[in-house]
């Protein structure tokens, strides 16, 4: 592979996860430029705040603007002639067939082979079906201009395993940095620019738990992602499972859940029942790769279960309104959280958008209050409040899907004297069941069932 030119990074693409990856790479010393085409999106960029809420990240765009290491343009010609390595971060969507919808990839990747005219590292984090490794090499190639020689410029897969909420943190502290390439000299550079991060160097590094670094090929690289998101997915289907089978035999699965994790074999990480899993990566990636699967002949029979109990957990909590509340047509209830998980402002896939929604359908009046979600332009009939409280004034049933901090500390005696019902259902089994059964009301949680416990965590 030919000598490179300039030694900054482009990042194309400026979502979640690109905004993240601008924003970090800027913070450990690289001169960065994001391209982003919306013109609304780019202005806030340029003004050093994100379009959406991540903890964290506003501040590192103002300090890497302010420094003068990253900007933010719609330019690609800019972005390709400052940059020697591209970081691909285009959003995928679920596809029809399953597979990821790459119209964007493809626009992005035309857009950068014809503004290419010095060679190049193309690093995708986009995270593509596996094997799309050659498939994006041949598309930026077809629009390469003429005096650009096929072999300027390679590509290398970076998988991105950042969680909404926490993703600054977990660019900057990762466990483990995943690079595949066949070019042995592109994934030294790419390792080299991470290489702050594999130190822990950069200002507020932590040299006592460095990063592991993965070598291998585009398609195992491609693969290790979808692997990984669908081994959590499948731990949570399990123990949501297993928190069914607790209601029907009376056992609690707090406890069951605390005792699996302490075998350092399983540990305690995503054994969290509740009403399961959602946002924008653990259903795509789990359909992804059984799409995947189909196309080699292959039934993904514990992809297709993990896939099946999360929904089910779905319906399940409605089912458990519908014991409660008879009927359920008329009835007020009140739903606390939107966002598929704490510190986030994304509904994509999020229970209680499917709760909401199923809930209106059979004839409940609905309500719902986030801390960050206002609005649901999917749902029109659903009523939002501007606090917890005056959300439960005259509800049949509170129910809990999504554990933001304020509402696992709620007051429970004037929720029980602002309520017309009496009904707590948990779906996050975030509340202290002890507390809200001395307000008064009726409890249950997610494989906790509704027996009283005494409040012991020691076997009573």
């Amino acid at each position: 592979m030919k000598s490179r030119g300039s030694s900054g990074i482009a990042v194309v693409g400026s979502g979640y996860v690109g905004t993240v990856v601008a924003a970090c790479m800027a913070a450990i010393g690289h001169e960065v430029v994001g391209v982003e085409i919306n013109q609304e999106k780019l202005t806030k960029l340029q003004s050093g705040s994100s379009y959406f809420y991540e903890p964290g990240l506003d501040e590192r765009l103002r300090a890497g603007i302010e420094a003068g290491l990253l900007t933010f343009t719609d330019d690609f010609e800019t972005a390709m002639a400052g940059s020697e390595i591209v970081f691909l971060c285009v959003d995928t969507p679920p596809g029809a067939n399953g597979h990821p919808d790459v119209t964007n990839v493809t626009a992005a990747a035309k857009s950068i082979g014809m503004a290419m005219h010095s060679p190049h590292i193309i690093v995708t984090k986009s995270t593509v079906p596996v094997g799309s490794g050659n498939w994006l090499t041949s598309t930026i190639e077809s629009v390469l201009p003429d005096d650009v020689e096929p072999d300027a410029f390679s590509v290398v897969s970076n998988p991105e395993f950042l969680r909404e909420g926490s993703a600054v943190n977990d660019f900057l502290y990762p466990e483990r940095i995943v690079l595949g390439g066949d070019d042995p000299m592109a994934v030294r550079k790419v390792a080299a620019a991470y290489k702050p991060i594999l130190d822990q160097t950069f200002p507020g590094g932590s040299p006592d738990s460095r990063p592991s670094l993965v070598k291998t090929d585009r398609s195992t690289a491609e693969t290790i992602k979808y692997a990984a998101n669908a081994f959590l997915a499948t731990k949570i289907s399990f123990i949501n499972e297993i928190a069914e089978i607790c209601e029907w035999v009376d056992a609690d699965i707090d406890e069951v859940a605390h005792a699996m994790g302490l075998d350092s074999r399983i540990s305690s990480k995503f054994l969290q029942a509740g009403v399961g899993w959602g946002g924008s990566c653990f259903g795509k990636d789990v359909e992804a790769l059984a799409a995947t699967a189909r196309a080699h002949g292959q039934e993904p029979m514990i992809l297709q279960a993990a896939q099946g109990v999360n929904l089910h957990q779905r319906h399940r909590l409605v089912r458990k309104l519908q014991q409660h509340l008879r009927p359920l047509r008329g009835s007020r209830v009140a739903l606390l959280g939107l966002a598929f998980k704490p510190n986030t402002d994304d509904t994509r896939d999020a229970p209680a958008i499917t709760i909401a929604r199923e809930l209106l359908e059979r004839g409940a009046i609905v309500r719902a209050y986030d801390p960050l979600v206002k609005q649901i332009p999917e749902l029109p009939n659903l009523q939002t409040a501007t606090d917890a409280y005056s959300l439960v004034e005259r509800a049949d049933a509170v129910v809990l899907l999504t554990e933001w901090d304020e509402l696992r500390d709620l007051d429970f005696v004037d929720v029980a004297l602002r309520m017309r019902g009496d009904l707590v259902i948990d779906g996050r089994n975030a509340f202290d069941a002890d507390r809200v059964r001395a307000a008064g009301l009726v409890y249950e949680g997610m494989g906790r069932g509704v027996k009283p416990r005494n409040g012991k965590t020691e076997p009573w």
